[in-house]
């Protein structure tokens, strides 16, 4: 049996159920949601799963007696099931002053947020929850923090296990039993996701066709988003295309990572880049199926800026914070800079090489930010494959992406 892997986001979880009366943590399947609440909370709060059909069938036609029939501090899993429990829930929290009484769970985005903003606006803090982050397999796990990047003195001891094979493994709990078929387990997932939460969300009438645009998605993440490329490539118009979209990103699949534009003309581009969560699944999808295919073959920069990109938004989200100040930056040039991490009036500039050891032309790009008006330009990091990290310039060092 696998030993239970301490989570960055416990920290966040106290923290929120100090604020908030109820404490809403989302985040895609599998990540392990109900694993860590269960397990963190599991000592003090009651646990209920809308997944059991008895309780699903009370809370469905009588919300009031299913909350009369259990006691505060409870855990309500899969709470989008239900959402005729947000009322009566409301009402609740509204008797008591008390904070952190309720955690809830969910893993579709839509339904969840309609449910909150009707009936628990004021009343609920809400957490999204990704897979396991380097920090979490390494064991280096404290008080959760976003990604800005620093001055880094030594970086954490690297990995026992090669990066490419952490990268395609992929980053769901369950995968880090060795003994679970890598490709077993991402065609049950996606075959349960197509059927479950597609289903639910958006009436697909060809399944077939909508894992082609997964597949597609995932050939060109780390790549800008162009909706009609896609749309040509798997033969369905650009809105179908924007339409689909949404669902991986509210099943927290995907994430889009606009460009920074601040109020300075037309210079800049304006289209977002496309990176999925879980680059297991992105291998899974496009059929890199060894890590050894994987690191050598034509897609490997791009998986590897799409791992490092998530590593850095998992940091957020773990942490609570804004995965609005993860941008990049692209202008009319076509210079380029990967990440650009906005702290208050300061942006960090980040690029991401595959390489071991970086060139100073590696940053040529970092110096675009400095006629930004309003903004001044902080330290920066290369994110490579050096064991250890270096100077590059005075603000600028390469580091190794476990250090993120």
């Amino acid at each position: 049996m696998l030993m239970y892997i301490k989570r960055e986001i416990e920290s966040s979880i106290d923290r929120l159920l100090r604020q908030g009366k109820v404490v809403l943590v989302t985040g895609a399947r599998q990540v392990g949601k109900t694993t860590v609440l269960r397990e963190h909370l599991g000592s003090s709060f009651g646990y209920v799963s809308m997944e059991n059909p008895r309780d699903y069938l009370l809370a469905k036609q009588d919300a009031a007696l299913f909350f009369e029939s259990k006691s505060l501090p409870l855990i309500i899993d899969e709470v989008q099931r239900v959402p005729e429990l947000f009322s009566p829930l409301k009402w609740i929290v509204d008797q008591s002053t008390k904070k952190g009484q309720v955690v809830l769970t969910g893993s579709q985005t839509y339904r969840l947020m309609k449910g909150v903003g009707e009936s628990l606006a004021g009343r609920i803090r809400i957490l999204e929850m990704s897979g396991l982050s380097v920090r979490e397999l390494m064991g280096n796990v404290g008080t959760a923090h976003p990604y800005v990047p620093a001055p880094v003195a030594v970086a954490q001891k690297a990995p026992n296990k090669n990066i490419w094979e952490i990268i395609h493994r992929g980053s769901m709990p369950e995968l880090q039993d060795s003994t679970i078929d890598w490709d077993s387990f991402y065609s049950d997932y996606v075959s349960a996701y197509l059927e479950r939460d597609v289903r639910d969300l958006i009436n697909v009438k060809n399944e077939a066709k909508f894992y082609s645009f997964m597949v597609a998605c995932a050939a060109r993440s780390g790549q800008l988003f162009n909706a009609s490329d896609i749309g040509n490539a798997i033969d369905v118009d650009h809105k179908t295309v924007k339409a689909w979209l949404s669902v991986l990103q509210a099943s927290n699949i995907v994430r889009i990572i606009e460009p920074f534009w601040p109020n300075v003309g037309k210079s800049l581009t304006k289209t977002p880049k496309l990176y999925f969560m879980d680059t297991g699944l992105v291998c899974h999808l496009t059929r890199w199926t060894t890590p050894e295919q994987l690191q050598v073959g034509a897609v490997a920069g791009h998986v590897f800026e799409t791992f490092v990109v998530s590593e850095v938004l998992k940091s957020y989200m773990n942490a609570g914070g804004n995965v609005r100040d993860v941008w990049f930056y692209r202008d009319a040039k076509k210079r380029e800079i990967d990440l650009v991490i906005q702290e208050g009036h300061v942006l960090h500039p980040v690029e991401i090489k595959t390489s071991s050891t970086v060139r100073i032309d590696a940053i040529k790009h970092f110096g675009c930010l400095e006629g930004l008006s309003g903004y001044e330009v902080g330290y920066g990091h290369v994110v490579c494959q050096t064991p250890e990290p270096y100077s590059l310039t005075d603000k600028v060092q390469a580091i190794p992406l476990w250090a993120i």
